[in-house]
């Protein structure tokens, strides 16, 4: 039988509380989603001002980053080269701001930002992982 690391509430806590630091250092309202390996939910925050539509692309961006074990921007890279049977992928949005949590080589969950342009979506779920990494 093997074992490795899970999320815990107070890693999901750690993640969101950098993350929203980030936000609101630059004055962003966001939404952000962290996932378990599977794509399911285990921490949610959507910021005042943050719209509906940020909650569900949240979601669904850290979705496609926990069950592809990438980065949700790679896939929208692969459309943007020209590979438009990425569009048919299942369960994929192909939109930058979507990350793993990969720790010692196993992903165990993701992180998913909407709210601001997509790389900035990217550059909050970067800081919750970064915070959860320096723990």
């Amino acid at each position: 039988m093997q074992t490795r690391p899970v999320l815990t509430l107070a890693d999901c806590e750690a993640i969101t509380g950098a993350a929203l630091a980030e936000a609101t250092r630059n004055n962003w309202k966001v939404s952000i989603a962290v996932l378990d390996d599977g794509g399911h939910p285990l921490h949610f925050v959507r910021m005042d001002h943050a719209t509906p539509a940020n909650a569900a692309i949240a979601l669904e961006k850290a979705r496609t980053s926990a069950l592809s074990r990438r980065a949700s921007g790679i896939w929208e890279q692969r459309i943007r080269d020209g590979r438009l049977s990425m569009l048919a992928m299942p369960g994929i949005l192909p939109i930058q701001g979507g990350l793993p949590i990969i720790i010692d080589g196993t992903c165990i969950g993701a992180v998913g930002v909407s709210g601001v342009q997509s790389h900035e979506d990217e550059q909050i779920a970067k800081a919750g992982i970064d915070a959860l990494a320096s723990r």
